[in-house]
């Protein structure tokens, strides 16, 4: 798909059919995720991908609270995290500046937003969740601690089209100097 219709397609859809992405697809776009630049190519973001019915079935309403597992009903689910203490750090372990472990989360945002454009060139839709049940994820699909545990993105086909929501104009979010 071209670049800009590309973005354009992808927004956050809460509404998706009952049918499952299929494993060889769902591959194609988490190696297309792996893409994504990272700080000296450490590559500290991790996917935890919930594929199977059973699976779903079992953990959508522990780990997210109702209306995000009703937005997210008949999708896939993604948890990705990130390794703390690696990027954005030295070899002595000390931070390289004030931001420490925010140069993780920044590495998994971009992976991220490999992933859901990747996702939308394949034709499926996205909705990324930050309200989520960390402990029960966590033990659930035993993470290890080291691992910070960001977001949920379900992952699937769009049941309607969802209503564009309108951006800021430009001059609220951009200075140029």
């Amino acid at each position: 798909m071209e670049f800009q219709k590309l973005i354009e397609v992808r927004c956050s859809v809460r509404d998706y059919k009952k049918e499952l992405i299929d494993h060889d697809t769902l591959v194609s776009i988490l190696k297309q995720a792996q893409m994504a630049p990272s700080w000296k190519n450490q590559q500290t973001s991790r996917v935890y991908a919930l594929e199977t019915a059973e699976c779903l079935d079992e953990l959508r309403e522990k780990i997210l609270p109702s209306f995000n597992a009703k937005s997210s009903s008949g999708a896939c689910l993604l948890i990705t995290t990130f390794v703390k203490d690696v990027v954005g750090f030295g070899p002595d372990g000390t931070p390289t500046n004030e931001l420490g472990n925010y140069w993780g989360a920044y590495d998994l945002g971009l992976h991220d937003a490999y992933m859901v454009l990747a996702a939308a060139n394949e034709g499926y839709d996205t909705l990324i969740m930050g309200i989520r049940n960390e402990e029960v994820i966590r033990e659930a699909l035993k993470i290890p601690k080291n691992e910070v545990i960001v977001s949920v993105i379900a992952l699937g086909k769009r049941n309607q089209e969802p209503s564009l929501r309108p951006r800021k104009e430009l001059d609220e979010v951009v200075r140029f100097y």
